[in-house]
């Protein structure tokens, strides 16, 4: 049975798991020293697609965590990785912040409103009426559908946003049809995670905050798996879903050890 002694490589989700509304979880600073400083392979995972890996590797420095950019793998960027593959060259129309607009274009896609193959749905704060109206049109026309992350809200100051889940839903309901969604709980996200460091199934782990999202997109995507009880997620919450993370931490602090647990150890079950 594989164990955390078998892991070699991690990818990581970043809100609650690393960080909780900017202030550093304890440990978490440690354990990315811990694994920069034994070469260890890594990913911070977010299905965040407003930002790009550069503004998101500056507001972790903020809070006190050192993430290089070339370190932070977001829905937007999985999403580009996805659409190259598909239709090198094809051209979009994007409803998204930079993170996404950029990492199509890096991708060697054309922005456009006129006949697009595809219709992106990321994150803004700025949704617009008629921008969602355009997309709805586009894609009755033909236009593939694709959003980057499910997520239905999203957090703020004053309370939960709307995100690209619930637009997405909105769209579906005027036009009838789902979005192809590449970011987690898809293990799309994980694997192309995983091409781009270079990993493994076998010998990566994924530590997570969320049964619904990272634990059950890792378990789909043969990774060692992390649930982690600094965000959403709790021991109660576990008790809901009919599979189980390979371990339960009380926080990434527990993952410093330098006696790795057995997975069964940690059981809770």
């Amino acid at each position: 049975m594989r164990t955390r002694a078998d892991i070699e490589c991690w990818l990581t989700d970043m809100d609650g798991v690393l960080v909780h509304e900017n202030t550093p979880i304890p440990g978490a600073s440690e354990l990315l020293q811990q694994w920069r400083d034994t070469g260890t392979p890594f990913l911070v995972l977010t299905n965040n697609s407003i930002f790009t890996p550069r503004d998101l590797s500056a507001r972790l420095r903020a809070s006190g965590l050192v993430v290089p950019e070339e370190s932070i793998w977001t829905s937007a960027l999985a999403t580009a990785d996805f659409l190259r593959g598909q239709a090198p060259g094809a051209s979009a129309f994007v409803i998204g912040e930079a993170g996404l607009t950029t990492a199509l274009h890096e991708a060697g896609f054309i922005m456009t409103e006129t006949d697009p193959d595809y219709v992106v749905v990321g994150e803004t704060r700025n949704y617009s009426f008629e921008a969602i109206t355009k997309a709805i049109r586009f894609i009755a026309e033909g236009a593939r559908f694709i959003a980057t992350n499910p997520d239905a809200t999203g957090p703020s100051v004053d309370g939960v946003l709307p995100a690209t889940g619930a637009i997405s839903a909105l769209i579906t309901k005027a036009i009838g049809k789902e979005p192809y969604v590449v970011g987690k709980p898809n293990p799309m996200m994980f694997r192309s995670a995983l091409n781009r460091i270079g990993a493994h199934s076998e010998n990566t782990g994924m530590i997570g905050d969320r049964m619904d999202t990272d634990i059950v997109a890792g378990i789909e995507a043969g990774l060692h798996t992390v649930l982690v009880l600094t965000g959403i997620s709790d021991t109660a919450e576990i008790e809901r879903f009919p599979f189980r993370p390979d371990e339960v931490l009380d926080s990434v602090a527990d993952l410093l050890s330098d006696d790795p647990i057995e997975a069964e150890e940690q059981d809770i079950l």
